[in-house]
């Protein structure tokens, strides 16, 4: 993290976020009109004898960078703005700007057009190639394969409705304000420093504090909540929160099927997969298939154990009468972390005290320095009034708690501007509620030769720090924030000639691999210890607060970076309970796919989705919900709540397991032996992360392997070959 002179002046500057709801909406107008301009001229000026990549691919993909630069920013606002107003409108733009995206995408003018380009068999450089053939194929996926009339209409009206449903969707969810009132007492176990910054009651609540169903409140009442029947309430409450998704979630499903059908397809995961690295749903399904039979053993022995685990819990707490056989959903989170705290002694309270969120993120971004050949300039105070293109510092952030970054190549790398790197870590109303990485602006070269450089930002959710102590991040909040980052570091790396490739838009069964390989530096000894630093040593405010209360009881400071024996706690827990785990996730991908890979459109209708969704959960991961106490299927709408399954990951949740076969992988190959290896560092963000998806993914691996990918390593990874 330098703050050296020659890193003080970025070539470019940051973008802005002064819109007000009028202008998001005016901004939107403009851009389609421009565009729908540089459309309307093509198909005015160019014939299919003078169609090439030249006058027909390059002036819409050269608008399509201009685009970008402004539209991701406008869509941007609905997931972090605290003006209702303003996400409204924000909202509203996006629905323009999709339906426009649909109309574009039937022109059936500028279709013929690239049609002829193809046909024309140019000698194109790999790139373009891609985005002439890339684009040909996106025509004939929206509908343009289908001849004019009744069905193309349909066609074109379902892709209309499915974006108004997904941002629908989106929306009720950042705006999602549930929750419960409990007594401190109900609430006994859940850390102090959550309760205490819970909201108070008034009135006929007096006494009590309002528990939401945001993460930093959730997660540690369902991981230390003592009474079960507060755990079974919250979690209940969780599956059952934004119930005005359900019917959208139904509609999308259907609607989704229905188009599939109409371009020539048995159903819509056939269509969703065809242009992935599996190619089949057939891929897929054994894939996974494979994977729950390896794992089942596994997940029945680990839940064995947690039984015995709880059996034992309620017979020293006097509770034994109320234990009934039974391993429930509620149940999971809490005993899990009971064992590792028990038998591993895995004090999560105290590792917790090492991961204070900014020395956190320095050790993080040192790492990526150190691997990448990069440098981070937090832009502070007057520099941000310097590099603010309206003079005013607060004008490049959306909100005070947002920290912006410059990021540069380091002297090996040549010492050139990488572009803007925003973090927004904390929660609040309206905010997108889990984790996540936006791209700001593209990446790409422009009409002059010149390249334009990106901004990203992460979007997260951890607890805000307070007087006495600083926002601390538990192990696996470190996993996450460390994953998102990786998420940005490809998006600032990448390096592509058209924004249509840049960073993080590759397939989706790809995406997540080369975040998924940087996870493994926070189960690495030397890597754990060097982002450690206890946070009395952070500041001389929080290192007397921290005497005060005798933590732990004694005032005497405890070492500034974690003991050898945490450090070892925490990488002896890497794969307890990962067969659950795992498992949880086989669920979330084998109902993806079978939501999606109906034996017919009626089957599809017909479908009874609250409950397939928990009869799944029950057959793969075993563990009981309110079915096994008479309730039926039908208790809980979890799918109501699964934003990746409307937001892109549509018959692709199962990337986040293939891309772990790659990410084993690459680390495994590469990287184990020496995860701080500078020279392979650089040599993989050269040939994985600068690529983006300018090139078939399949070959990236292959450059950066020297073979093709094998599941050996994920396997043995999980204790499976």
């Amino acid at each position: 993290m330098a703050s050296s002179s020659k890193y003080s002046k970025p070539p470019q500057p940051p973008p802005c976020f002064t819109a007000t709801p009028k202008s998001l909406v005016e901004d939107t107008k403009r851009l389609i009109e421009r565009s729908r301009g540089v459309q309307d001229g093509i198909a005015k000026d160019v014939t299919s004898d003078t169609a090439s990549f030249a006058s027909v691919n390059l002036p819409m993909a050269q608008d399509d960078n201009k685009m970008g630069i402004e539209a991701h920013i406008i869509g941007f606002y609905q997931a972090v703005s605290t003006d209702s107003g303003l996400r409204d409108a924000s909202t509203e733009a996006e629905k323009l700007m999709d339906d426009f995206g649909i109309e574009s995408s039937m022109r059936e003018d500028i279709f013929k057009l690239v049609d002829a380009a193809l046909n024309k068999n140019e000698t194109l450089d790999p790139e373009s190639r891609r985005l002439l053939e890339k684009n040909h194929k996106s025509y004939i996926r929206n509908g343009l394969g289908v001849p004019a009339g009744a069905k193309r209409d349909r066609f074109k009206d379902i892709k209309k409705r499915l974006s108004e449903i997904g941002i629908t969707f989106q929306k009720n969810l950042n705006e999602e304000k549930g929750g419960l009132w409990f007594t401190p007492k109900d609430l006994e176990g859940v850390p102090e420093d959550v309760v205490t910054s819970l909201k108070k009651g008034e009135g006929e609540n007096e006494g009590k504090v309002w528990l939401t169903y945001k993460y930093p409140e959730l997660f540690p009442t369902l991981k230390y909540a003592r009474n079960a029947d507060v755990r079974k309430k919250v979690y209940m409450g969780n599956e059952n929160k934004c119930n005005q998704n359900i019917p959208l979630f139904r509609e999308a499903i259907v609607l989704r099927d229905e188009a599939a059908r109409i371009l020539g397809y048995p159903n819509h995961a056939a269509f969703r997969i065809e242009d992935k690295m599996a190619k089949t749903p057939e891929t897929v399904d054994t894939f996974l298939g494979d994977l729950r039979e390896r794992l089942a053993p596994g997940g029945l022995d680990e839940m064995g154990k947690l039984q015995k685990l709880k059996q034992e819990d309620l017979k020293r707490r006097g509770l034994d009468k109320s234990y009934d056989g039974h391993y429930f959903l509620w149940d999971h989170r809490f005993y899990d972390t009971l064992m590792l705290e028990q038998d591993f002694s895995l004090d999560q309270q105290t590792i917790a005290e090492y991961f204070p969120l900014s020395s956190t993120i320095r050790g993080m971004l040192k790492i990526f320095e150190d691997l990448f050949g990069l440098v981070f300039v937090e832009v502070t105070g007057a520099s941000r009034d310097q590099v603010s293109p309206t003079g005013k510092g607060e004008d490049i952030v959306w909100h005070p708690d947002v920290q912006v970054f410059s990021v540069w190549d380091d002297e090996g790398e040549g010492s050139g501007f990488v572009g803007y790197l925003y973090l927004d870590l904390h929660p609040r109303d309206g905010k997108y509620g889990h984790a996540a990485n936006f791209n700001l602006q593209p990446g790409y070269i422009d009409e002059s030769g010149k390249r334009r450089y990106p901004a990203t930002a992460l979007v997260c959710n951890f607890s805000k720090p307070t007087p006495k102590k600083p926002s601390l991040l538990k192990h696996d909040e470190v996993v996450t924030l460390f994953h998102e980052l990786g998420h940005g570091i490809h998006d600032l790396v990448s390096r592509t000639t058209y924004s249509r490739f840049h960073g993080t838009s590759t397939v989706r069964d790809f995406v997540e691999a080369p975040s998924q390989m940087l996870e493994n530096w926070c189960w690495t000894p030397t890597q754990l210890k060097s982002l450690s630093k206890h946070y009395s040593y952070v500041s001389d405010a929080f290192k007397s607060a921290w005497q005060e209360s005798g933590s732990n009881g004694s005032a005497s400071q405890p070492p500034e970076t974690m003991p050898d024996s945490l450090v070892k706690s925490i990488i002896s827990t890497r794969h307890i309970n990962d067969a659950l785990f795992n498992l949880r996730q086989l669920h979330f991908g084998i109902f993806d796919m079978t939501i999606h890979e109906g034996s017919s459109h009626d089957a599809v209708e017909m479908m009874q989705i609250s409950e397939t969704f928990n009869r799944l959960r029950k057959e793969i991961s075993k563990l009981d919900g309110p079915e096994v106490l008479g309730e039926g299927y039908g208790w809980g709408h979890g799918q109501a709540t699964f934003g990746h399954l409307i937001g892109g990951y549509d018959a692709g949740y199962y990337g986040y397991l293939s891309s772990q076969v790659y990410s084993a992988d690459m680390f495994y190959t590469v990287f184990k032996a020496d995860p701080m290896n500078g020279k392979e560092g650089r040599r993989y963000r050269h040939t994985v992360l600068e690529r983006g998806g300018s090139q078939d993914e399949m070959q990236t691996l292959v450059d950066f392997l020297g073979r093709k990918p094998s599941t050996e390593a994920f396997y043995r990874e999980l204790g499976l070959s």
